[in-house]
């Protein structure tokens, strides 16, 4: 099976540097081929691909084109998604480890619960199943039910039925070990070491007033050396 591994990350036009510092951090780390791709909703917009109107209670421009995954990877192989706000601290090598051709997506398969109402950004703190199970999605693109999502029933799909996998079967969705999408305010921090990859779900150091928060500091210190000039928003 191959070892190199292709990597697309939300990205938002809010934050940017987000991005950078998800990608900066999966290249430092790797010891694969790794290609990692934004996925610029607007990108999807001009190509005539992505056509759902504006969701009021989607908080990121990637609620939905993560489901593009598979799409941009030309249906073939295995393909990571992931949100934007991580911070990468393991080679994503063991990962692979995860690639079973019986499941058409694994992931880490959170019970969250968040406590807040709103998120640091202001948007709308939404509760529902599977809730940030579709943060950080290995995809088997080949799967057929992975390659159901096509362009044209993630524009006609509910939000529900995208996130919560329906468009899989139970049991053609693996799983991955929580630190791979360690929830910052709700994972219990590690005895010693660092998680795999930590996940700012509520709001990351790129946002005033929130660089408080466990391995914010680190984040911010990433965030420097790629751009001096980095101020949080």
């Amino acid at each position: 099976m191959d070892r190199s591994l292709d990597i697309y990350i939300g990205w938002d036009s809010r934050e940017p540097i987000a991005y950078e510092v998800a990608k900066s951090t999966i290249l430092k780390n790797a010891s694969i081929p790794v290609n990692v791709h934004p996925i610029v909703l607007q990108d999807l917009v001009d190509k005539g691909a992505y056509t759902r109107d504006v969701d009021p209670l989607a908080s990121t421009e990637f609620t939905y084109s993560r489901f593009f995954t598979p799409y941009l990877a030309g249906y073939k192989g295995w393909a990571l998604f992931c949100d934007c706000d991580f911070l990468f601290f393991s080679d994503v090598a063991e990962l692979l480890q995860y690639r079973d051709e019986s499941k058409a997506v694994a992931c880490v398969k959170h019970d969250y619960q968040p406590k807040a109402g709103v998120k640091m950004d202001g948007k709308v703190q939404t509760t529902y199943p599977r809730k940030n199970w579709s943060s950080f999605m290995l995809f088997n693109c080949e799967h057929p039910s992975t390659r159901q999502l096509t362009p044209e029933l993630i524009n006609r799909e509910s939000g529900a039925y995208l996130h919560r996998m329906q468009w899989a079967q139970d049991d053609e969705i693996g799983e991955i070990p929580t630190e791979w999408n360690w929830l910052e305010g709700w994972n219990e921090k590690p005895a010693s070491g660092y998680p795999h990859a930590v996940h700012f779900t509520n709001g990351g150091p790129w946002f005033k007033d929130w660089q408080n928060v466990d391995y914010g500091d680190i984040w911010t210190k990433k965030a420097l050396e790629i751009d001096p000039e980095f101020k949080p928003i």
